[in-house]
Order: structure tokens, then sequence, then C-alpha cells
């Protein structure tokens, strides 16, 4: 898995790169409420506005980690978006993205480096 700065998550399946937010994220934002996702067939660049997210303590706006097509979105949120938080990095995926730009990824922080980041 690769992470940001912006506490997304990405994990390559296959040339496939699925996004969600971490669980320091979820704690941060606490109960989520709801979440809008993009659309499928959208091409989207390195920092756009992708998602928004609005919890009991916030709204919050996730950036797209790299340029990319997406390909695919978790409908299971739009009926239950505290999945988010129940299973950040497993079950409660945001999108899968088709990347543009590989070479992107190898400019992300690996798991150790995520770690000390949030200290």
């Amino acid at each position: 898995m690769k992470f940001t700065q912006e506490h997304e998550w990405l994990k390559d399946e296959d040339g496939t790169i699925t996004v969600g937010i971490t669980e320091h994220a979820t704690n941060q934002l606490g109960d989520i409420v709801f979440i809008e996702l993009p659309e499928i067939g959208a091409d989207v660049a390195q920092g756009d506005e992708v998602v928004v997210i609005e919890s009991v303590k916030a709204a919050s706006d996730i950036s797209a980690p790299i340029d990319g097509t997406i390909t695919a979105i978790n409908d299971a949120l739009a009926d239950n978006p505290g999945l988010a938080n129940e299973d950040a990095t497993g079950a409660g995926w945001f999108f899968k993205i088709k990347p543009s730009k590989a070479v992107q990824l190898d400019e992300l922080m690996d798991e150790a480096a995520y770690k000390e980041f949030i200290g």
C-alpha cells in the first residue's frame, strides 16, 4: 500500500488502484454520515477534488492522489457511509482508478513513512 499526506491509501490490484482514506483520517473525522463519490469514467488529475465527505464533525474533500480514469466506485457507501469508519482500509474503499502516470505512485509514502508522518 501507498499513502498520501492527505491520509489516503492506495492499493495496486493488477494495475488498477483502489483508493480510500486511512483509519487515522476516519478517527479525525468522527462518524461519517455522507459520502459523494466521483462518476465512473471521469478523467481526473492529481489534486482534483473527487470525493466529498460529511461527518458529525466536519465536511471534507478528498483529492485524486494520482492522474487517471475512475473505473469503479463503492456503491455500498451510499447506503452505509459509516462503512468507511468500520473498515477504512478494506470494505470502506471509495473508488478505483486506472493510472495514466504510474510513476506518480513511486512518489507516495510506504506504510513505514506514513506511520512516521502521523507520528
